[in-house]
């Protein structure tokens, strides 16, 4: 099977698991439930659940503990493009084509909405332990930590802070400020996804602490790749404006290191996690070699 046939594959297995834990557009909160789903089937790549579920895959998981965590970390990612989005953030109007959810819903409901869809996050995560038994339910309690604090003030919420702070002070930050930013606001929910499927599996504690070195260098250069497509990119492909960073006055690493040791960086970090992954899965492992490919594919993209 060709790489491009998996990937549609394990997209199809995550969109399917996603659909099944989203909630019904009903009942008087009806408004912000349509919010929630509106965002969350506004399109989009899957790439952490995917992720989840081939480093589950990696490390012999089998079973459908894992399901609730790919539905989960799609949760949080969502929500997190919503507040994102909304003027007090980026002020985005556009997202994968789509009118950002503050414009089609208004900003109350758009905060409503990421507000449901973090909270249903945990919701979907705890019924694990609907399908977990024995030593599953404690690999379990290691992933909700895992993808708790990765999304929290000492993970995503914390880089965005960060980086929020730094533009309302209309303040430029330095390169080991806007890396911190990266690794936190970006890397940290790839991080999760990659240690989370592999605690599920019941990998070892230094197999675990590698993935997230993984998911460390790809969040940075999966980020590096944003900030050359709003440069270079097309609008069209893209589904957004471009130029963004430069309107709004933005230093990003790219500012720093300029569009080719900013490609080159990328590619470093790239193979450096792509070399993790190689290490870990061994010869024969057709979840690795498939997270070896989609790691390659990322840095590549154009949108």
């Amino acid at each position: 099977m060709s790489f491009k046939e998996e990937l549609k594959e394990y997209t199809s297995c995550a969109e399917a698991v996603l659909k099944s834990y989203m909630p019904e557009c009903e009942g008087y909160q009806k408004t912000v439930l349509d919010a929630m789903n509106y965002s969350v089937n506004a399109g989009g790549k899957r790439l952490r659940p995917i992720m989840l579920l081939a480093s589950y895959r990696m490390f012999g998981g089998e079973g459908r503990v894992v399901e609730p965590f790919m539905a989960a970390i799609e949760m949080i990612h969502s929500y997190s493009l919503i507040h994102d989005d909304m003027p007090e953030l980026d002020n985005d109007s556009l997202r994968r084509g789509m009118p950002t959810t503050h414009v089609r819903y208004g900003a109350d409901q758009a905060l409503l909405a990421g507000d449901g869809l973090l909270n249903l996050a945990y919701e979907t995560a705890l019924k694990s332990f609907d399908i977990a038994r024995g030593a599953d339910r404690e690999r379990c309690i290691a992933a909700i930590r895992v993808l708790a604090g990765n999304a929290g003030i000492y993970g995503m919420v914390g880089g965005q802070c960060l980086d929020v702070e730094a533009d309302k002070k209309k303040r430029d930050l330095n390169e080991e400020e806007i890396l911190f930013v990266y690794e936190n606001k970006t890397a940290a929910l790839i991080e999760a996804a990659l240690m989370s499927g592999a605690i599920l599996a019941g990998a070892k504690e230094d197999e675990i602490e590698k993935m997230k070195q993984a998911g460390s260098a790809l969040g940075i250069a999966f980020q590096l790749q944003d900030d050359i497509l709003d440069v270079i990119g097309n609008e069209k492909e893209l589904g957004k404006p471009i130029g963004s960073d430069e309107r709004n006055g933005k230093k990003t690493y790219l500012s720093y290191l300029g569009i080719e040791k900013a490609e080159q960086e990328q590619e470093r970090l790239s193979m450096e996690a792509s070399a993790i992954v190689e290490e870990l899965a061994g010869e024969g492992n057709e979840a690795g070699a498939f997270l070896k490919e989609l790691f390659e594919a990322l840095v590549k993209r154009k949108r």
